[in-house]
This record gives C-alpha cells, sequence and structure tokens, in this order.
C-alpha cells in the first residue's frame, strides 16, 4: 500500500543577504517524505542541512535570512503561505523540532518540567496537574533518572546530554506527525544515544510519524533511515533509498564520505580524505560546486551546473557523469 506524503519540498530556496553578497543556504532542493517514514539529511558542516530544517518551520532568522522562492506543503498546505496563528498550530504540535544546541533553545530561568508542561497546556489542552503530570513521564521515557527532581531544574543545573534529552522529550510530547531531529544525539553517549534512537522508532511505529533526521553519521543513517538525501553547499547531490546509497554510492562526494569511514574487517593505516574544502558561499564555483575536489571532474563540470537526473533506479543525481544514465522523461533540469 503507498503511504501519504505529509511534507513535500518544492524548489526551496533559502538566501542570507550581507555587505559581502548573497549567500544561497538552500539552493533549490526538493525533499518528499511520506507518513511512517525516516528521511536522512546529511553532508558536511554548511551544506545547508540546519537551513533546509529551520525553513521548514519558517524559523529562519529575518534579517538577514529569506525563504526566496518555492513551496513546503504539509498535507497539501503550503506552510510558506500560513498565517502566525496557523504556524503556531503547527510549530510543536503537528511539526516538533529537536534543535542541535540544546543550552540556546531551552529558556535558562523556567523549570524543565514547566517548559515540556507549557506545550503540552498549549498544544494538548491539558490542565496543569495532567500537563505536570505527563511532563515527567516524558522525562521518564527519554531516560532521564529520577524524573520528579530533576523537573523542578533548570536547564544550567543539567548535563549537556540531559538538556539534550529534555529537548527530545519536548519534541514527542505531542506526538507530532512529523519531527525534525538536528543532530540529536550529539551530546550523548553511545548507550544513552542507542536508547533515544529505539525510542524514535518505536514511537514512529505507534503514532505513524515521519521523522527528518539531520546528522553527520552515517552508521546512524544506515541503522534508521528509509530514504537518504546527501547536500553539498546548499543542493541536494544525491537521492536514493538507504539501501541503495550504501551499496552503490553514484555520486563523487557520496563516495567520498563513504570511503571516509573506519572499515573494521580491513586493516587502515589511515583513513581515507577528500582533498579540499568545501567552497565559500560567497564565491562558489562556476559550474559543478564539487568540481574543485572531485577526481573525475571535467571541463563540462567546471563551467556548467550540472541538473539532478533521474535514474533508471529512482536515486536522483547532480552529476554529468549520469547524464547517459537518465531516466527517460524523468530529468529534472534545476
Amino acid at each position: 500500500m503507498t503511504q501519504n506524503v505529509i511534507l513535500e519540498i518544492k524548489n526551496l530556496h533559502t538566501h542570507f543577504f550581507s555587505k559581502k553578497g548573497i549567500t544561497k543556504a538552500v539552493d533549490g532542493i526538493d525533499l518528499t517524505l511520506h507518513e511512517g517514514e525516516t528521511l536522512g539529511i546529511v553532508g558536511e558542516s554548511g551544506c545547508g542541512k540546519s537551513m533546509t530544517s529551520l525553513s521548514i518551520l519558517r524559523l529562519v532568522p529575518t534579517p538577514p535570512g529569506k525563504i526566496v522562492e518555492g513551496s513546503i506543503k504539509l498535507k497539501g498546505k503550503d506552510i510558506l503561505t500560513m498565517s502566525e496563528e496557523e504556524l503556531r498550530h503547527v510549530r510543536g504540535n503537528q511539526i516538533s523540532m529537536i534543535f542541535q544546541e540544546p543550552m540556546t533553545s531551552l529558556n535558562p530561568v523556567i523549570s524543565v518540567g514547566e517548559q515540556i508542561a507549557e506545550s503540552l497546556r498549549l498544544h494538548q489542552r491539558l490542565g496543569r496537574k495532567e500537563a505536570w503530570k505527563k511532563a515527567i513521564e516524558m522525562l521518564e521515557l527519554v531516560g532521564i533518572p529520577s524524573p520528579i527532581e530533576r523537573a523542578k531544574q533548570e536547564p544550567f543545573q543539567l548535563s549537556g546530554g540531559m538538556r539534550q534529552r529534555v529537548m527530545i522529550a519536548m519534541a514527542l510530547s505531542c506526538s507530532p506527525e512529523i519531527l525534525i531531529a538536528d543532530e540529536p544525539t550529539t551530546a550523548l553517549d553511545v548507550t544513552i544515544q542507542a536508547q533515544i534512537l529505539e525510542l524514535m522508532k518505536k514511537l514512529q511505529k505507534d503514532l505513524k510519524m515521519g521523522i527528518i533526521f539531520i546528522t553527520h553519521d552515517l552508521g546512524v543513517v544506515a541503522e534508521l533511515c528509509d530514504k537518504v538525501a546527501v547536500m553539498y553547499a546548499g543542493k541536494v547531490v544525491e537521492y536514493s533509498n538507504t539501501e541503495q546509497l550504501f551499496s552503490n554510492p553514484k555520486h563523487p562526494y557520496t563516495k567520498g564520505l563513504i570511503a571516509s569511514l573506519p572499515k573494521l574487517e580491513e586493516e587502515q593505516v589511515e583513513l581515507e580524505t577528500m582533498p579540499g574544502t568545501v567552497p565559500s558561499p560567497y564565491n562558489l564555483p562556476k559550474g559543478c560546486s564539487f568540481a574543485p575536489r572531485c577526481y573525475f571532474a571535467t571541463q563540462e563540470c567546471q563551467n556548467q551546473k550540472p541538473p539532478l537526473y533521474t535514474l533508471e533506479d529512482n536515486s536522483q543525481i547532480r552529476c554529468f557523469l549520469f547524464q547517459d544514465s537518465v531516466k527517460k522523461s524523468e530529468v529534472d533540469i534545476k
């Protein structure tokens, strides 16, 4: 049975304007999330992963940032045309987000239990006692010891890992249809990380929740995600299901990311690396943004920006190497 599409992003452009020029943080991406599906977004720092997630909730700092083009449809309704009142119903209720840095996302002078309870009172219409009880249950659910005592504490009294778990509890408290997780397990040790990932998978199954999982950890992507979008310099360069991506990576950048992982079955003297660095957003190459770092780059790559080709296996690749393998009549030429 075909799963319902709950989020559809089309031709999204998010730019930042400064005296130095225009930074195209998100440069024309298309993504689709189905009910009960986990979509992983991976790439180096500065490639546009987090800015994509902030664009979905219209949380791009303005000025200097602005969503200049595209659509973000939640069950057919464009978030970019919603009123502030409609957005308040969406944020934290239909779409929740686990932010990358909990210390800057939590209110420093309000207890963590009250911050979770406030969301429950607002979106679930619970009374104070009910909301407080549910907040403690959520803290216990994410593995925080002595949740009653911890709920009364303020963020500065908790460790970084505890604060991250509070953020996860807050995001999951209203049983959202979509959960955006921006590096949600960065501050956690591997044991707690495994517990949190298991919790997310269980809640996803129970609630048929869609998850957008942003991470640098390809091991987590392989374990958790159904589809993967690889981003570079604000664009999606490869879009595929997870099994295809790891068994047969196609884009040179994806190959470089996977090759840089340690291989337990082989003796490695040193890890493989990719030459060069991510280009300055103010001075992107004329052609393919990855061309200066690519072993396969040709003159065509240096002078022209490659489109996103749809291949016969339904994966999508932004690379001229695959222009002869394109699926007929299905070329996205952004």
